[in-house]
């Protein structure tokens, strides 16, 4: 088994036990459950905004832990504050070191949206989603089926909720697309070898329909590399572990964010003169 598969066999045992302890009836009890969603589509493309989906994570399974003591508080609110669109919290505590309190507050000091990372195998995941605060949820099509994709994503829109469809070949993008697909994010780590090659991103975004917001994930430790995929036609990206590993990640997306903007700055006026 990859590590994949390890981590989708543990997420399956983990639904069949919260079943039991957390019914769905209590779920639908959170504060959080009926409360009002945050597009993430809406300021992801918002012009004001970096476009970047700033992560918190704490560990990851290739490297370890990278940064086990931040504060969810500090960390994300720092985020927001240096530009970011929007927010994603790691919630898997086995591989990734992540937890449902971290979503929650993360929730509870931001009015942003909040993308819940996780391996969803279940429909019961989704509706704790909810409960947690979460405005988006994460599909991973190396994990599902194409039709369990769609049945998990029309759940969701049930729900009120998001849909970001990881992808990491052209294979599984044109499997897995459905109306309910809200956001598409092109991997570019290899989840069976833990590869990064920001070429996958490149090679799918022409595969990839405008009508879906374009998120590029993975490897993106340039602030250069942002204003090539943006040039390519992805309107948003995904970074977690380049602020993650630094002491202090907030500054870290502050400076990475200026910098941004800056290489940004000539290429959208020469655009739109």
């Amino acid at each position: 088994m990859n590590i994949l598969d390890t981590i989708i066999a543990r997420k399956k045992e983990e639904v069949a036990e919260k079943k039991a302890l957390y019914p769905e009836k209590l779920l639908e009890k959170s504060l959080f459950f009926g409360s009002p969603v945050v597009s993430m589509k809406k300021y992801v493309r918002d012009p004001e905004k970096t476009g970047i989906i700033a992560e918190f994570k704490r560990k990851s399974p290739s490297k370890g832990w990278i940064n086990p003591s931040a504060s969810v508080e500090k960390t994300t609110i720092g985020y927001m504050q240096a530009g970011a669109s929007a927010l994603s919290v790691l919630t898997d505590c086995t591989f990734f070191g992540g937890s449902e309190e971290d979503l929650k507050q993360a929730r509870k000091f931001n009015y942003c949206p909040l993308l819940r990372k996780d391996f969803m195998v279940d429909e019961y995941q989704l509706i704790e989603s909810r409960s947690l605060g979460a405005d988006c949820i994460l599909l991973i099509a190396a994990a599902l089926s194409a039709q369990e994709i769609r049945k998990l994503a029309a759940f969701a829109k049930d729900l009120g909720m998001e849909v970001l469809l990881e992808v990491h070949n052209r294979e599984e993008l044109d499997a897995s697309l459905n109306e309910y697909v809200d956001l598409v994010g092109v991997n570019n780590r290899n989840l069976k070898t833990f590869e990064v090659s920001v070429e996958t991103s490149l090679e799918l975004i022409k595969r990839i329909p405008e009508s879906y917001v374009r998120i590029s994930e993975s490897g993106l430790s340039e602030p250069a590399t942002l204003v090539q995929l943006k040039q390519a036609g992805f309107d948003g990206f995904l970074i977690g572990e380049n602020f993650m590993k630094t002491i202090r990640p907030h500054q870290a997306a502050y400076n990475f964010m200026n910098h941004y903007r800056k290489l940004l700055k000539p290429v959208t006026e020469a655009k739109n003169p």
